[in-house]
């Protein structure tokens, strides 16, 4: 009888595959470091930002004489090199501190990262156990949490600058106590100068803050503009040589990329994606290098996940109002507000919930508005008044995508 071995079950599809693997691997990349490309990278050279790089570091120097420098808010749209040039200069300070035997520790939280410091306990003992403290994630009291991170800046002394990344979304959420809490730790704790640094996409933040907040914190302020096609054109050319292998990537398709960057705001963060993506299309395409078609298909992916994830954390009643609009919109190319209201109340009677007012309809669409998932402009009836006329802003793949999304979140 024949001994059968395991390449007898071997399947057809089986074989395909493992074909499939032995041709991927036998291609040379198109990606020579494709981490060059990614948010976490860090870059040897800073373009464009000679300004705020020194400014910042002026402001921090007096660390360097054991003196405690000015309370610093750094703001600018996303993808302008906030977090970046804030990481690179207190990395530096931290350096040359170091070598000098001055005792300086930078400590550093995304106020936005959940379960890691997006609300006051998670801040302090996110910051507390960089410090060596170990706080558990839940279950002590507010004030002994402060306590116990009080207690850790004593032990380290010396100059402690706390950088604060998104620090409006916190504050947002838990109020700005927290923050002249902050300000007023040199008066409680030996020792030990503490600053703050506070990264922010939100340009009216500090203005939204309480006058007592604002006075304690007796800050200075960096603005990080957005990059222009320019900018944008040195930024992807240095990071497209570390990232790419040579003659892997064109350079209109480069040139594209900065110019729909430019276009969103000047964000950086954006044209390294939008660059990543079409280098992994490409290679899945089996396409020996990455042109302008690979650029315009990274964009409508782009745009199909921001929008996805934006209607996917909306409100309830927000998504019930955005699949009507969504739904009408199937078979019209623009429709007003009035319409709108019909067909959500419907989607809310056959829910069983209770519909909102017209008014709060009526901001809900300017909110849909302002996050790009419709187009909503006002327009003049009259005597009757104002209204919205409602039409699309997403291509129709986004569209009916979203559409089969929110059938699913909403079981309808």
């Amino acid at each position: 009888m024949e001994e059968r071995t395991l390449s007898h079950y071997t399947t057809p599809t089986q074989k395909t595959l493992e074909n499939l693997f032995e041709d991927f691997m036998k291609k040379e990349s198109i990606f020579k470091n494709k981490d060059a490309l990614s948010i976490k990278y860090r870059p040897e050279k800073i373009y464009h930002r000679d300004e705020q790089i020194n400014t910042l570091s002026r402001i921090l120097a007096p660390v360097l004489r054991n003196e405690k420098p000015s309370n610093i808010f750094i703001y600018g749209l996303t993808g302008t090199g906030k977090t970046l040039v804030t990481t690179y200069v207190t990395s530096n300070l931290e350096a040359f501190a170091e070598k000098h035997n001055i005792k300086l520790r930078v400590l550093f939280a995304n106020c936005k990262m959940k379960k890691v410091a997006d609300t006051e306990y998670r801040l302090l003992a996110h910051l507390a156990n960089l410090l060596g403290e170990e706080i558990p994630t839940t279950g002590l009291p507010t004030d002994e949490v402060y306590r116990r991170f009080y207690n850790a800046l004593e032990r380290v002394g010396g100059n402690v600058i706390l950088v604060l990344d998104e620090i409006d979304a916190l504050v947002k959420k838990v109020g700005d106590e927290l923050l002249y809490n902050f300000t007023r730790m040199c008066e409680t704790t030996n020792d030990v100068n503490v600053s703050i640094i506070g990264i922010s996409n939100d340009l009216s933040f500090i203005d939204c803050l309480d006058a007592r907040v604002k006075s304690s914190l007796s800050e200075e302020e960096i603005i990080f503009p957005p990059y222009n096609y320019e900018q944008l054109k040195d930024i992807l050319f240095d990071r497209a040589m570390l990232a790419f292998n040579e003659g892997k990537i064109d350079e209109a398709a480069i040139n594209k990329c900065a110019a729909l960057a430019a276009q969103e705001h000047g964000d950086a963060r954006r044209a390294l994606d939008l660059l990543r993506i079409a280098g992994e299309i490409a290679e899945r395409n089996n396409d020996d290098r990455v042109e302008e078609k690979h650029i315009d298909m990274a964009e409508e992916k782009l745009d199909l996940d921001r929008m996805t994830e934006a209607a996917r954390v909306l409100p309830k009643h927000s998504k019930l109002v955005l699949f009507a609009i969504l739904t009408v919109l199937k078979r019209k190319k623009c429709v007003l507000t009035g319409d709108i209201q019909k067909s959500y109340e419907l989607l809310c009677a056959q829910m069983g919930l209770r519909p909102l007012t017209q008014r709060r309809v009526s901001d809900i669409i300017a909110e849909l508005d302002i996050q790009g998932l419709i187009n909503a402009s006002v327009i003049s009836k009259g005597r009757y008044g104002r209204t919205r006329e409602i039409s699309l802003s997403i291509s129709k793949t986004t569209h009916d995508k979203i559409l089969l999304l929110l059938k699913q979140e909403l079981d309808l």
